[in-house]
């Protein structure tokens, strides 16, 4: 007996490795022959449900829902066994239907997934109302962002915001006045919808019907409007009603999630557990992750697998209708807003009728008289909660569920059930003609914008130029203000606070996160393409001749450079500010530095310097860590945007060959044992701190004349000299090596004789 136990033991972990595997087959077979070794009820049925399975995954549905039934009249199965059928199922339906799960459409860079335009607030899925645009460009409803958790986790880009008062931003001003523009009818319905939130919360369900029949009637396309209908007819009884809404949700938005719930409670109310199963899947499949949908799918599968009553015809599922294709997301976009708004009406018309009818349903099913499992007391905006939440009774998943209305039921097709409907006086608000023009913008979409788009709409009110002033890389502050992000930068260059409220700016600024506002970006690249052109080019025109490093070269007038020697910088001037932004911008990197002259502004000499990297303060400074590069003479003077510019010409030492180039090597030799001489005398801690601010001395070049700057030894040596910038200047500008060798061993001569005296 110990040895068959041991055996068995060692045959089902056999079965679980095939399973793992995907070798779906063997471990059929395995748990199959392993039944007989196992008298208890529940290892039985556990090996029947682990059988079914891998039946399942094997693709062999109908054999194994015959195992599942098995297994559940031994014992009525629990939902969590039928964990695995339900994840079966659901990926059928995505290899079906070809869904793609709202992550994955994320993950793959997807902005317009389903049908989903620009104006919708991906937190509600509904229009856009109120927007607030996040620092990372992304905007969603105000309201929305106020019933988020903190901190703010971006639906969009997943980025976690570390601001603390996100919910303390400002209505978008620009988005907010373009909406009210072009977008009033559905604006005005958008607020008989938080008007009949308002009145649903109060229990006031007939006020808030009547507000929601409105606001269906002035924007019939609106998913959001049609779904949260659902739930105050599911709330009022009318469960046909609530089915029809939910259809219509899912037909004006197929891949919306909230859309397919609401479908499938509103199923399972009229007890259609077969229709609602499927449309639980669905919602599996577009969110792998919804609790709610794959806790009633489990719930549904335990009770329709479930021992029936000896005078109720044995029967199973029909993985056929469980799978199948009728009403699902290929092809159920409606094309045509003049039907919706011909549906709306009729349905305005027929509700006193319809909710006689349901009331016959209701008896005829014998449904408890208490709130659907949709109902909250909170919102209508807020995710449909499962039975028994918040204190609701639970109706969809009784102890004992009378299936032979299920069983029994034939399915019908579509047009048997047009049929059926047109029979009971119902309008069949799903059937299109073939004759109605496609929407403009495609389902789901808003109303389009008209064409002729006033670019005054989206124009900077910080941008100095006279004819173009349209949005580049639009950038919107928490206070709800959107300027230009050059625009913007240059402002808190000068101060903290938004330029247009004076609000401060403070935190926002110590984060530096500007990122371009994209509703506003795809908006205009959209209805104002020339426009954005003009402006492409002037940006492209602007960044070619800052990139000019010949011409109009950015001067940093402060102190002494010396080529490949570090110059470290702290900038808090404006103008500076602006300077090393463009420098990094324009990809050069690079700006001239030059001592004052009282004359022109600046010296005629200089050296340009290269930024290796930028640290930045939460006021807006920085330091600054660059290196000296190549010399230079300055041609000209001048100046833009508040610092000094000039046009340059670059220096290179003079090479010198034969006889010239032996005695060079010897003074280079010479001169640079003196140097050392001089570096070593030193004391320790004056070496530390120039070792620490400059590097260690570097070593002497086998070749003088390589670097067109002459040895690197010689510039450190001069940077560390006690001399003053008027005693260097006259260094940086020879372009004899010879000349400059000699001059630095004057200064040695001379730093010796002072120190011996």
């Amino acid at each position: 007996m110990g040895t068959e136990s041991v055996a068995g033991i060692v045959m089902l972990e056999l079965a679980a490795e095939a399973f793992q595997a995907k070798n779906f087959q063997l471990a059929a077979d395995i748990y199959e022959c392993q039944l007989q070794n196992f008298a208890d009820i529940a290892t039985q049925q556990e090996l029947l449900v682990k059988r079914a399975d891998a039946l399942a995954f094997d693709g062999r549905l109908s054999e194994a829902f015959e195992i599942y039934q098995r297994a559940s009249k031994l014992e009525r199965l629990r939902p969590a066994q039928l964990e695995n059928l339900t994840e079966c199922l659901t990926n059928s339906i995505q290899r079906k239907e070809g869904v793609v799960s709202l992550k994955n459409q994320q993950e793959s860079g997807s902005t317009a997934c389903g049908g989903y335009d620009a104006f919708t607030c991906r937190i509600c899925w509904g229009f856009l109302y109120e927007p607030v645009t996040l620092p990372c460009g992304h905007c969603f409803c105000r309201k929305c962002l106020a019933r988020e958790d903190m901190p703010v986790c971006c639906k969009v880009c997943k980025d976690s915001l570390k601001l603390t008062d996100v919910q303390n931003y400002r209505v978008n001003v620009v988005l907010s006045n373009l909406l009210s523009k072009y977008f009033s009818s559905q604006l005005l319905a958008v607020q008989l919808r938080q008007e009949g939130n308002r009145l649903y919360a109060e229990k006031k369900l007939e006020a808030a019907l009547e507000k929601y029949n409105e606001a269906i009637h002035i924007a019939p396309r609106d998913h959001v409007l049609f779904s949260n209908r659902s739930q105050i007819n599911s709330s009022l009884k009318r469960f046909e009603d609530a089915l029809s809404d939910a259809e219509m949700a899912c037909k004006l938005q197929p891949h919306w999630l909230k859309g397919h719930l609401r479908k499938a409670q509103a199923l399972l109310t009229l007890r259609k557990m077969e229709e609602a199963l499927t449309e639980y899947l669905l919602c599996i499949a577009l969110e792998p992750e919804s609790k709610l949908a794959k806790s009633e799918a489990q719930k549904l599968l335990s009770d329709l697998f479930a021992p029936v009553p000896d005078d109720v015809q044995e029967g199973i599922p029909d993985c056929a209708t469980l799978l199948s294709s009728r009403a699902r997301i290929k092809g159920n976009a409606v094309t045509s807003s003049g039907s919706f708004e011909h549906t709306s009406s009729i349905r305005l018309q027929k509700d006193c009728n319809k909710n006689k009818d349901n009331t016959i349903l209701q008896e005829e099913l014998k449904l408890p008289q208490v709130l659907s499992c949709t109902d909250t007391a909170d919102s209508l905006d807020a995710k449909p909660t499962c039975c028994g939440e918040r204190g609701v009774p639970s109706v969809c998943h009784p102890t004992v569920i009378d299936r032979s209305y299920i069983l029994k039921r034939k399915h019908s097709t579509e047009g048997e059930e047009e049929e059926e409907n047109k029979a009971a006086g119902r309008e069949w608000p799903c059937k299109r003609s073939k004759s109605e023009g496609a929407l403009k913008g495609g389902a789901g979409s808003w109303f389009a914008i008209a064409s002729d788009l006033d670019a005054a709409d989206l124009e900077c009110s910080l941008c100095m130029r006279l004819h173009e002033r349209l949005f580049y890389e639009p950038v919107t502050t928490p206070c709800g203000h959107t300027f230009c992000l050059k625009c913007l930068e240059r402002s808190l260059d000068h101060n903290s606070k938004c330029p247009l409220c004076k609000e401060d700016l403070s935190e926002y600024l110590a984060q530096r996160q500007y990122c371009k506002t994209f509703l506003m970006e795809d908006l205009i690249a959209i209805y104002l393409p020339d426009e954005l052109v003009d402006r492409q080019k002037m940006n492209e025109e602007e960044i070619a001749e800052l990139s000019n490093l010949n011409k109009n070269v950015p001067i940093f007038v402060c102190t002494m450079a010396f080529p490949t020697v570090p110059c470290p910088l702290h900038i808090f001037e404006p103008c500076y500010r602006l300077m090393i932004r463009r420098c990094m911008e324009t990809g050069t990197k690079q700006f001239g530095m030059c001592l004052s002259n009282s004359i022109n502004g600046f010296a005629d000499y200089g050296c340009m310097l290269e930024i290796r990297s930028v640290e930045f303060f939460a006021d807006g400074r920085s330091v600054v860590d660059t290196i000296g590069k190549r010399r230079f003479r300055v041609v000209q003077h001048s100046q833009r945007d508040g610092y000094n510019t000039a046009d340059i010409e670059y220096l290179e030492d003079e090479k010198v060959e034969g006889e010239q180039e032996a005695e060079l090597r010897t003074l280079h030799d010479a001169v640079y044992d003196q140097a050392l001489t001089w570096v070593n005398s030193l004391k320790p801690e004056q070496r530390e701190r120039i070792e620490g601010h400059f590097g260690p001395m570097p070593e002497k070049d086998p070749e003088p004349q390589v670097s067109p700057n002459g040895p690197s030894w010689c510039w450190w040596l001069l940077a560390v000299l006690p001399l003053e910038g008027r005693a260097q200047l006259p260094f940086l500008a020879l372009t004899s090596l010879k000349d400059r060798l000699a001059g630095i061993r004057r200064v040695l001569l001379f730093m010796s004789r002072n120190r011996s005296r």
